[in-house]
């Protein structure tokens, strides 16, 4: 499997997502709300048709595990899977704070091999691909390896603006931890890949699309992707939840306690 070729095709149908959602963005929308009560709108969906339809288009072979598709169990028979999440960070969508991005990744057996997370306010690409580096980009600049930062002690800490959480505030507390960045969305895993945080902790549910391909990016940036019990996830599951919390770290030292 070409990798660099996927990370090609997954920052083309992000770049045109992003158009249409940053259109639907500023002209208005409606909000819907899912059986578990998460926002739902036409820019989540029209993404979703868009990214599926290309990727599809490109590789019929390989079945697409989506946010907002109907899921083909048949996947599971097979060796690689794309993870989409059309729009991350509905929440903040809704709210208009602009922290919002497009998440694609490709799994084999399991396991994220390449990824891509899309700003589209800022128009900034995050992308990696196994054994090929982390990077950023954005139209009019020269590419850009992304490297975690090597501070250890006083770290700073990302926090999602959408899902703090009682478990949360307790690591800050016992930890001491004074320095705080909120930010929506994957997004949190690009400030880590760059190194302007050193760890993040999410507490609680969250899906495959949430997390395959930050975990690409953070591992390949130089980072340390893991679930709460201390063991990585799986992709491309019949139950797409990840089964704990998950936490990234640029340092076996800034490994939190709580």
């Amino acid at each position: 499997m070409d990798t660099r070729r996927a990370i090609n095709l997954f920052k083309e149908l992000a770049g045109a997502a992003g158009e249409k959602i940053l259109e639907i963005y500023r002209e208005g929308f409606t909000v819907d709300y899912k059986e578990d009560d998460s926002p739902v709108t036409e820019a989540d969906k029209t993404s979703n048709e868009l990214i599926v339809q290309g990727l599809k288009d490109e590789y019929p072979q390989i079945p697409v595990l989506a946010e907002e598709s109907a899921d083909d169990l048949s996947r599971l028979s097979k060796e690689y899977c794309f993870i989409v999440d059309p729009l991350d960070g509905t929440k903040e969508f809704v709210k208009k704070s602009g922290e919002f991005t497009v998440n694609i990744a490709l799994a084999r057996s399991g396991v994220p091999i390449a990824g891509l997370i899309y700003a589209p306010i800022l128009r900034e690409y995050y992308y990696a691909s196994e054994n090929q580096g982390a990077w950023w980009h954005k139209e009019k600049e020269k590419e850009r390896p992304l490297r975690v930062s090597d501070r250890t002690g006083d770290i700073r800490l990302a926090v999602s603006r959408s899902h703090r959480t009682r478990e949360l505030d307790r690591l800050i507390e016992v930890n001491g931890i004074k320095n705080i960045i909120v930010a929506g969305s994957a997004y949190k895993g690009c400030l880590f890949a760059r190194g302007d945080v050193e760890a993040y902790y999410r507490f609680g549910k969250t899906m495959e699309w949430d997390t395959a391909p930050m975990q690409i990016i953070a591992v390949e940036a130089g980072g340390i992707f893991m679930g709460m019990n201390g063991r990585p996830f799986t992709y491309n599951k019949a139950n797409s939840e990840n089964p704990t919390g998950f936490f990234m770290i640029n340092r076996m030292e800034n490994w939190l306690t709580y």
